[in-house]
C-alpha cells in the first residue's frame, strides 16, 4: 500500500508561483514504478487533469496549464514529484490533489488547497 501526502498550497497573488509538492509513503517497489498525476477541483466544477509523469518521467500539460506548470520528480528521492506553478491566475484557484498509478492501484492525496487572488 501506499500513501500520498501534498503539501505547497498557500494563498497567492495574480502572478506569483507555488511549488506543490506530494511525497509517496509505502511500499517502496511499488513507488519506484509509479506514474503521478495533479488534479485540481474548483468550487462547484468537476475535477480536472492538469499535469502527469510517465515512468519514464516524460511530462504532459493539460492546454491551459502549458508554459505555466511544470511537473517534475525528484530522481534523489524517488517517492517525491513537484508542480512549480508560475504566472498563477485566479481562476488557478482550487484544491489540488496528487494521484499516482502503481501495482495496478490507483491512490489519491488528501489535497491541498491553493488561492490565488486578484
Amino acid at each position: 500500500q501506499v500513501q500520498l501526502m501534498e503539501s505547497g498550497g498557500g494563498l497567492v497573488q495574480a502572478g506569483g508561483s507555488l511549488r506543490l509538492s506530494c511525497a509517496a509513503s509505502g511500499s517502496i517497489f511499488i513507488i519506484n514504478d509509479m506514474e503521478w498525476y495533479w488534479y485540481r477541483q474548483a468550487q462547484g466544477k468537476q475535477r480536472e487533469l492538469v499535469a502527469f509523469i510517465t515512468r519514464g518521467d516524460s511530462a504532459n500539460y493539460a492546454d491551459s496549464m502549458k508554459g505555466r506548470f511544470t511537473i517534475s520528480r525528484d530522481n534523489a528521492k524517488k517517492n517525491t514529484v513537484y508542480l512549480q506553478m508560475n504566472s498563477l491566475k485566479p481562476e488557478d484557484t482550487a484544491v489540488y490533489y496528487c494521484n499516482a498509478w502503481g501495482g495496478g492501484i490507483n491512490y489519491w492525496g488528501q489535497g491541498t488547497p491553493v488561492t490565488v487572488s486578484s
